[in-house]
């Protein structure tokens, strides 16, 4: 068993989580406290029968209630050092036994999860994303990424399914009422991946056994939902793909998805 659900993934907020037969997860505490505890409610999933808080990076939209939520429910926050020290808000709020820090691209295991964190290029501290192996099956995590290299499309590899960020469509995010020092930060080397990019590394995961993606961390004000989706979808058909081979969805910023069974 392991199962996949997105809470809640966008520019305004996320938080994401991930279960095996003992094991239960949340990746990133990045809306408030109350939409959490709500959203896992409706998966009819416990609170406090959190194993863990998984933290990608320091910036809001990833940390908002991660404090709150550990100090309420007591779960273990895992974290790098550098993370750890760019959040002080957070950090205070969490008490010593449950702050469980990691080196990026070092494994460790959750439960019954092996947890693999790789380096993302991203204007954090030390951000980074992750793979989760359970059995023979990976899922991967990938969002928040300035620019697609290499070293993450091996990380990312061999997964089963993936949660890719698709941020921006470049003409959108132009025309947008964003200030041009933040529309270059965006569209820069360690702002966010654009639709046509994550089609790309989703066409170039399908030749490793990728059967599952879902498109996450969408902004609300230089794309649309329809938009990710179609051109994800122009990119597999352009390089002659079967669409029908890859299940392919969008993240809702507002609700949390199905559940994903792999």
């Amino acid at each position: 068993m392991l199962n996949f659900c997105s809470l809640y993934s966008g520019s305004s907020g996320n938080s994401l989580f991930v279960e095996t037969k003992n094991t239960k997860l949340l990746v990133d505490a990045g809306v408030s406290c109350k939409k959490i505890v709500t959203a896992l409610n409706d998966i009819a999933i416990d609170p406090s029968s959190i194993d863990g808080i998984l933290v990608t990076h320091e910036h809001t939209d990833h940390v908002q209630s991660l404090g709150t939520l550990s100090k309420k429910f007591d779960l273990p926050v895992f974290v790098n050092q550098e993370t750890l020290d760019a959040m002080p808000k957070q950090r205070d709020k969490i008490a010593e036994k449950n702050i469980k820090t990691f080196k990026v691209s070092d494994k460790f295991e959750i439960g019954d999860l092996t947890i693999h964190p790789f380096s993302i290029p991203h204007d954090a501290a030390n951000p980074c994303g992750f793979n989760l192996y359970k059995d023979d099956k990976k899922i991967s995590i990938a969002t928040d990424i300035g620019h697609m290299t290499k070293d993450i499309l091996k990380n990312l590899e061999e997964s089963l399914f993936i949660m890719l960020e698709a941020n921006y469509d470049p003409e959108v995010l132009r025309c947008s009422s964003y200030p041009f020092s933040l529309k270059s930060r965006i569209a820069g080397p360690t702002g966010h991946l654009p639709n046509e990019m994550a089609g790309k590394t989703i066409c170039h995961l399908l030749k490793s056994g990728l059967k599952n993606a879902m498109l996450g961390h969408l902004s609300k004000e230089s794309n649309f939902p329809e938009l990710a989706y179609q051109t994800v979808l122009d990119e597999l058909i352009a390089n002659h793909y079967d669409e029908n081979n890859l299940s392919l969805n969008v993240a809702s910023r507002e609700v949390p998805s199905k559940l994903i069974k792999l």
